[in-house]
């Protein structure tokens, strides 16, 4: 329940919930009101994000300049990557700059995002990776955890670490006894326990990373 509720799993959500007879720890109308926040700015919506985020809660945004300067910068880069450099220029200069002259991490940020234009061909430029979709996945997921906080709820899903701890129980034991392990994490699919060496690779690198 904790994952579907944390990454925004709505209908898992609701059927997990009446399939153990659980009630949800938060309300899950509010699953929806974070995924169209979401969505917003993995489409590269990020005004629609703001204002669906102060519609929710405005102090989230007001308390939290970090996250306001980053969701600012989201927006610049979907100017750059529209190809709106007139805008993109006037927007840097009015609602970023000043805020880059108050905090050199600001800055610092700010000048790599206007690097994108130094280049007519962003796949070669080393800042290219602020155009590519994992920064809007990024954004959406910095804005997603600080509304999860705002709502006294966990931030991050407890599934990732019990599967990594499941990995480092499994790896241990492997060199004292002989037991079936989990072999395959996703159909929770048990080897022989004669063959307690198989090997975990695959496993550790997709959860391991995570």
């Amino acid at each position: 329940m904790n994952y579907f509720v944390i990454e925004g799993y709505k209908d898992a959500a609701e059927a997990f919930s009446q399939e153990c007879g659980l009630s949800p720890s938060i309300d899950v109308d509010s699953i929806q009101d974070r995924m169209n926040i979401r969505n917003a700015i993995q489409n590269g919506n990020v005004e629609e994000a703001i204002e669906r985020v102060n519609d929710l809660n405005p102090e989230i945004l007001d308390t939290n300049p970090k996250l306001y300067f980053h969701l600012q910068q989201q927006r610049l880069i979907e100017y750059i990557r529209e190809g709106k450099i007139t805008e993109a220029l006037e927007f840097a200069q009015d609602e970023l700059a000043p805020r880059g002259e108050e905090n050199p991490e600001f800055l610092e940020e700010l000048e790599r995002t206007m690097a994108l234009l130094a280049f007519d061909d962003t796949s070669v430029s080393p800042v290219g990776d602020l155009l590519h979709p994992s920064q809007r996945q990024r954004t959406a997921s910095e804005l997603n955890a600080a509304i999860l906080t705002s709502q006294s709820q966990e931030k991050d899903p407890k599934l990732p670490s019990l599967l990594k701890m499941l990995v480092w129980a499994q790896d241990e034991l492997d060199e004292k006894v002989l037991f079936p392990r989990m072999k395959n994490l996703v159909t929770a699919e048990l080897s022989d326990t004669n063959d307690s060496t198989t090997n975990n690779t695959a496993i550790n690198n997709s959860f391991m990373s995570t």
